[in-house]
């Protein structure tokens, strides 16, 4: 089941589709500069998302479709963290927006230094209404957790591409790399996938 489109966010699909109808692909500082006021608008009141699509699970975040453009140049995807909930190290290869919706996410951002070690960078806390920005231009490795042992969070993503289809990367502990396609909780998986 894919989500229907409240008022809230079909004007944000709706202005996010104009502005990629405007600035092609490969300009993604542009892009984000554009949206990331958008994706502040949808954020900044918690009246819209339907509770279907913030169902946390009790061992692992999930992650629900809620729109995917026609040409799959973006999809907007809620994330719902149970407590304490975390993700591996990860990567995303497009652009991305991270908007929160209720609780509080941390996000640490990591990157490979020439020697191919994985070097952990600044880590910051999110709170409802902020957003966060991601490019893999500027580096889009990090690692996120619902900042709170007790209770949901709940973030609103959107990424440049049909991202439960796009293959990524995780880092593990020892150096290596796994590929995984992420898919989402609520469409039927026509492939095997692996969960990040």
């Amino acid at each position: 089941m894919i989500a229907p489109h409240p008022e809230r966010l079909g004007r944000f699909i709706n202005q996010l589709s104009a502005i990629l109808d405007q600035l092609p692909a490969h300009q993604q500082g542009e892009i984000l500069s554009r949206s990331t006021p958008l994706m502040a608008e949808l954020v900044r009141e918690d009246d819209w998302l339907d509770a279907t699509f913030a169902e946390p699970h009790p061992q692992h975040y999930q992650q629900y479709l809620l729109y995917l453009d026609p040409e799959a140049r973006f999809s907007v995807v809620s994330f719902v963290w149970g407590p304490g909930q975390e993700t591996p190290i990860h990567d995303h290869g497009v652009w991305g927006l991270i908007g929160i919706l209720r609780g509080a996410e941390q996000s640490r951002s990591f990157s490979v230094d020439n020697s191919g070690q994985l070097v952990a960078g600044d880590c910051v806390e999110l709170r409802p209404g902020e957003v966060e920005t991601l490019s893999p231009l500027d580096g889009d490795i990090h690692q996120v957790r619902n900042l709170f042992s007790d209770r949901v969070s709940v973030s609103i993503h959107v990424y440049g591409a049909d991202i439960g289809k796009t293959e990524r990367r995780v880092f593990l502990a020892d150096g290596s790399e796994k590929l995984f396609i992420s898919g989402y909780a609520n469409v039927p998986v026509t492939q095997p996938r692996s969960r990040h």
